[in-house]
C-alpha cells in the first residue's frame, strides 16, 4: 500500500523541496497551503495541492480524514519582524494553525509522524555556547522564535498525554533555489538578485555576524529522515528536537563575497549602520540529527550558494 505524506507549506521554499523528496520515495502526496507566500509554481509534479490556511476547519478535516502516514509541518509566518509589530497575528497562525493540525491528527486516531519545521538561531538566542546544542537553555528574542517553541512544548504535551508520534527540527538558516527574500536567511536570495541587477550588496555593520547556512535539499533529506526512520521514546522534551544546520560559521561579510565568486563578478560590498538587536552569531550542533536520523548535510556552501545563484538567474532571464 502506498504511504500517504501531507506537506503543509507544501508550495513553500523549504516545502516544495520537502514535497519532492517524499514523492521521489514513491510516496502520495499532499500539500496544504494558503499561497499566501507560496505558489503554484513551487507545487511538485504529481502532488495534490489543497489551498487551505491551516487555521481553519477545513484543514483540520482534511487532516483528519487523510490517514496520513506522515505530516510535515511547514506552514507559518516566517517573518521574525512581523512578529514582532504583530506578535498576536504571529501566534495565531503559528501556534493556533499548529494546535489545529496536532488536534486534527489526535482526532484521526492515525498513528501519524508529525514532524514540526522549528529554528535554530531563534529559539537558542546570543547567551549559549556556539555550535548551539538541543539541551541548552533557550532564550527567544523575538514572539517568532516564542511561538516556534510553544508548539515544542505543545508537541510534548501531546506526545506524552495523548501518544501522539511528534519530531521537532530546529533549522539553522535555509537557503536554495526558490527561496524568497524573507527573514534572516533571505539574505541569500536578495544578495542573488542584487547581483543579477549589477546592483551593490549592502552589509549590516562590521558584516562580521555569523550564520549558520544549510542547503534546502539537506533540510528535505531531514525531513524525509525524521519521517521514517525509528526514534527513541520521548523521556523529555528535546529527546525529539533535532539541529538541522552544518555546524560551520560564515559571516555575512563572507557570505558576500562567496556570492560573488560563484556569480564570477568582481565584489562591490557596502556598509550600513548595525542593526540594533541583531544576534552576533548563530551556528547549531548537528551530532544528535547525525546519531538518530543517521543525516548529515552534503551540499558544500560555495556549491549551494552557485546552484542558487544560477537558479536566480535562470528565472530573471
Amino acid at each position: 500500500m502506498t504511504r500517504r505524506a501531507l506537506i503543509s507549506g507544501g508550495a513553500g521554499f523549504i516545502g516544495s523541496h520537502v514535497a519532492e523528496r517524499f514523492l521521489e520515495a514513491g510516496y502520495t502526496v499532499d500539500l496544504l497551503d494558503n499561497l499566501s507566500s507560496g505558489k503554484r509554481e513551487n507545487v511538485a509534479a504529481g502532488a495534490t495541492l489543497h489551498v487551505l490556511d491551516i487555521t481553519t476547519p477545513d484543514a483540520a478535516r482534511l487532516v483528519r480524514e487523510g490517514k496520513y502516514d506522515v505530516i510535515c509541518h511547514l506552514a507559518a509566518q516566517i517573518d521574525v519582524r512581523r512578529s514582532v509589530t504583530d506578535p498576536a497575528f504571529d501566534a495565531a497562525v503559528n501556534i493556533g494553525g499548529s494546535l489545529n493540525l496536532l488536534e486534527a491528527v489526535r482526532q484521526s486516531g492515525h498513528n501519524t509522524r508529525f514532524v514540526f519545521s522549528s529554528t535554530g538561531g531563534a529559539i537558542y538566542g546570543d547567551f549559549v555556547p556556539i555550535p548551539s546544542i538541543e539541551h541548552m537553555p533557550k532564550d527567544p528574542e523575538s514572539p517568532y522564535g516564542i511561538a516556534k517553541l510553544s508548539v515544542e512544548y505543545y508537541m510534548g504535551y501531546f506526545a506524552r498525554v495523548h501518544g501522539l508520534d511528534t519530531v521537532a527540527l530546529r533549522y539553522s538558516n535555509v537557503y536554495g533555489p526558490r527561496q524568497d527574500p524573507h527573514g534572516e536567511a533571505g539574505v541569500v536570495a536578495i544578495f542573488c538578485k542584487r547581483i543579477i541587477k549589477g546592483e551593490s550588496l549592502n552589509v549590516f555593520g562590521d558584516g562580521l555576524q555569523t550564520r549558520d547556512y544549510v542547503y534546502a535539499g539537506d533540510v528535505a533529506r531531514a525531513n524525509f529522515a525524521a519521517a521514517t526512520v525509528t526514534l527513541p521514546k520521548m523521556a523529555q522534551l528535546d529527546v525529539r528536537a533535532y539541529n538541522i544546520g552544518t555546524t560551520v560559521e560564515t559571516s555575512v561579510l563572507d557570505l558576500a563575497r562567496l556570492l560573488y565568486e560563484a556569480a564570477g563578478k568582481p565584489a562591490n560590498i557596502g556598509h550600513s549602520p548595525a542593526r540594533a538587536g541583531e544576534l552576533a552569531r548563530s551556528s547549531v550542533a548537528i551530532d544528535k540529527a547525525k546519531r538518530d536520523l543517521g543525516w548529515t548535510p552534503t551540499m558544500p556552501l560555495l556549491d549551494g550558494l552557485r546552484a542558487t545563484y544560477e537558479y536566480f538567474r535562470g528565472s530573471t532571464s
